[in-house]
C-alpha cells in the first residue's frame, strides 16, 4: 500500500485535469481525492497499489489532452485508512 500527495502547476485548471485524473485513478483501482487550488494548482491524493499510485504519478505529469504540466511535486506519505472511492473536491 502506498499514499502520494501531488500537486500539478500549469494550465491544469479549466481543462477538465480533476475530471480525467477521477477516471484515471478509477481505472487504476486507487482511492483518494483531486482538488483545484486557490492559486491555480491542482492537489490529488492517490492511495493504493504502489505500482499503480507510480502509474498516476506519469499521467499527471501529462494530464488530459487541453493541459499543460509545467511542474509536478509529489511527496510519499504514510497510507491512512482505507479511503472511499475518489472524489473530486471543490
Amino acid at each position: 500500500m502506498a499514499r502520494a500527495r501531488l500537486v500539478v502547476q500549469g494550465r491544469v485548471q479549466g481543462v477538465n485535469f480533476r475530471y480525467h485524473t477521477r477516471v484515471k485513478a478509477l481505472a487504476l483501482g486507487l482511492t483518494g481525492t483531486v482538488r483545484n487550488c486557490s492559486d491555480g494548482s491542482v492537489e490529488a491524493v492517490f492511495q493504493g497499489d504502489r505500482r499503480a499510485v507510480e502509474k498516476a504519478i506519469a499521467w499527471c505529469r501529462r494530464g488530459p489532452r487541453s493541459a499543460r504540466v509545467r511542474d509536478l511535486q509529489v511527496a510519499w506519505e504514510e497510507p491512512e485508512q482505507p479511503l472511499a472511492g475518489f472524489e473530486i473536491l471543490r
